[in-house]
């Protein structure tokens, strides 16, 4: 039985332990979406270093449809918030690739510029305010690649990486954030769709195939294994060459 109030007071002190080993005093900076990932991200950030030291960085490509959700979470927190639009940048950069390529870039070269331009400015507004970045994936995320390799997938430390959907909804419940927002159904706010329909399955599914191997559609057992294997790249370090000198 998963215990959220164990779990997540053991998160909430484990966020303190990597401060003070590695940014004693720092800021917690994280992408600020709406949805239960970045929500649970930010109130444990608070609930471990304090309000005045976790800062929300909202980022629209143009126009977010729902950053009203970014904003509530923002403001029931009382957390500080820096608004980037990389819209003007997203766009300028895909003319001059495009330009280099002689024709349209492929759909999943469009789909991942944002979120590594995102990740480009949490650095930036990390980097001047002292700060330390927050990776807010999930394990179900990680599970099946579900993520873009530095973009989202990036950051310093990794307050939900082995936590999986299910569990990260629990927490946001015990933090009292509001209920919208940790049952908000998961969406990269990129394709349109929601992480479910780009997927082919549900979370809670995935979610029981992680913890208990039990997937008894052998079709979307398949196909999360084939993700799994297919993925795991970008859970490991970049391989070097070792020299034998």
């Amino acid at each position: 039985m998963f215990d959220a109030i164990k779990v997540k007071d053991a998160c909430v002190q484990w966020i303190r332990d990597w401060f003070e080993e590695n940014g004693k005093g720092c800021h917690a900076v994280l992408g600020i979406s709406g949805g239960k990932d970045s929500s649970v991200c930010a109130a444990l950030c608070a609930e471990a270093l304090g309000a005045d030291r976790v800062i929300g960085v909202t980022m629209p490509n143009g126009v977010q449809p729902d950053i009203d959700d970014s904003v509530k979470l923002i403001n029931h927190l009382g957390i500080k918030r820096y608004n980037v639009n990389i819209g003007p940048a997203f766009e300028a950069l895909m003319t001059e690739v495009e330009a280099q390529l002689g024709g349209p870039a492929s759909k999943q070269t469009r789909i991942n510029m944002a979120p590594r331009l995102r990740m480009t400015t949490l650095y930036a507004i990390s980097q001047s305010n002292n700060g330390r970045v927050v990776n807010t994936c999930n394990l179900s995320e990680d599970w099946v690649g579900y993520s873009t390799r530095y973009g989202d997938a990036a950051g310093d430390f990794s307050p939900l990486g082995g936590l999986t959907v299910q569990e990260v909804v629990a927490i946001g419940k015990v933090l009292g954030l509001p209920t919208d927002l940790v049952e908000k159904a998961p969406s990269d706010g990129l394709t349109g769709l929601t992480d479910e329909d780009n997927l082919g399955f549900t979370y809670a599914v995935l979610d029981r195939y992680i913890r208990t191997g039990i997937c008894e559609n052998a079709e979307t057992k398949a196909l999360i294994d084939h993700k799994y294997a297919a993925n795991l790249f970008k859970l490991k370090s970049i391989p070097h060459f070792e020299p034998k000198l």
